[in-house]
């Protein structure tokens, strides 16, 4: 029997809600859309065309792999971050918006928008950081670096689809090791997980986000104490380094960065919901 657009929105957002998802109408609604590859217009214009039965049962199993936990994203493969739109792979975690609030403190320590920058991301995963400075800052060249070359490429395709890519290079590297110095920013959302609390994190992100780009090792700094080596010779006089922070982790890390010789910038910018999220350290 076919089945409508509306239809098959009602039936999954069903099917969501039983296994406890919020926002089920919603999250059925996107399903639907960006699985058929339709815009919001055209999904409500034309909410009563039949949905082919190979189409019908592909989302149904899509939505039977929602209710066990995998996280929308990685079903459709996109996620938006700062208003960008990202394609998603294996090898990328799913751009989180507490990330966000390092992107509001880059801009709030740069403030003149056609400023010249040079930009640094280690760990850059999707390129969804740096992506987001270059689209703020039009005078800026960036550069991309991750130890995966699945999320290296992944970078690159999205900073060309977003009209980026004559601003930024992507490279393959273990941190900052490639590179010299000269940057006025440097920015990382680095694995912050202690090893033993990962198999604790909630199903969608242990068992479908890269286990390389959550574990920070066994006290979960091993991350900071590598980028902390780099910085001095990174940064340029006056410039910044941006460093996502787990929850309670801003005294370990502060102390890693003045014991490398680096200088704190006052407290932590806090996300939302209220955690320390964004620390900013400068040159000695």
């Amino acid at each position: 029997m076919p089945v409508t657009r509306a239809a098959l929105i009602r039936e999954i957002a069903g099917t969501l809600a039983a296994a406890g998802i919020d926002s089920a109408r919603r999250e059925a609604r996107l399903l639907v859309r960006q699985a058929l590859g339709l815009g919001d217009a055209e999904l409500i214009a034309r909410a009563e065309l039949a949905v082919e039965a190979t189409e019908a049962a592909r989302l149904r199993a899509l939505a039977r792999r929602r209710a066990d936990g995998e996280p929308l994203a990685r079903l459709t493969g996109k996620r938006e971050f700062w208003s960008l739109d990202f394609t998603l792979s294996p090898e990328t975690l799913v751009p989180r918006p507490d990330t966000e609030t390092l992107v509001e403190a880059a801009l709030a320590a740069f403030p003149d928008r056609l400023q010249p920058l040079r930009v640094l991301d280690l760990g850059t995963g999707s390129g969804a950081l740096l992506a987001a400075l270059l689209s703020e800052r039009p005078n800026a060249f960036g550069i991309g670096v991750d130890r995966s070359e699945g999320a290296a490429r992944q970078a690159r395709a999205n900073l060309v689809a977003l009209g980026l890519g004559s601003r930024a290079a992507v490279l393959v590297g273990d941190w900052a090791a490639p590179l010299g110095g000269g940057f006025d920013l440097v920015i990382s959302n680095p694995p912050y997980i202690e090893t033993a609390a990962i198999d604790r994190l909630e199903v969608d992100v242990r068992a479908h986000d890269p286990h390389m780009a959550l574990d920070g090792g066994p006290d979960g700094l091993a991350a900071y104490r590598a980028i902390a080596g780099f910085l001095p010779a990174l940064l340029l006089p006056g410039g910044r380094a941006i460093l996502e922070l787990g929850v309670g982790q801003e005294a370990a890390v502060a102390q890693l960065l003045v014991k490398a010789g680096l200088g704190i910038d006052g407290p932590a910018r806090v996300d939302l919901g209220g955690i320390a999220r964004a620390l900013v350290t400068t040159p000695a």
